[in-house]
């Protein structure tokens, strides 16, 4: 099945980088939702943020940085708070 040009979406293989502090938090929240990169990438894209798959899937491994307006979206947008993204609370 192919959606918004891709066609399936593998696993992580690769170990997690070091260039954000929030993918993985990113990554753990989409999922608890039950959402796709590419439903994220759908609504974030509404919220006037976009990215590319390729550019989720590296914030997402820690191995792009994140903007502040990206923090803010993906926050708004996960129902989460940017502290909690950040690792600042629980």
């Amino acid at each position: 099945m192919t959606i918004l040009g891709v066609s399936s979406l593998k696993p992580r293989k690769l170990e997690l980088g070091d260039r954000n502090i929030i993918g993985a938090r990113v990554a753990q929240a989409r999922k608890a939702k039950g959402m796709k990169q590419v439903q994220l990438l759908a609504k974030l894209q509404l919220a006037g943020v976009d990215l590319s798959v390729p550019a989720l899937s590296l914030l997402e491994g820690q191995k792009r940085p994140v903007s502040d307006i990206e923090l803010n979206a993906l926050a708004d947008i996960l129902g989460v708070s940017v502290d909690w993204l950040l690792g600042r609370e629980n």
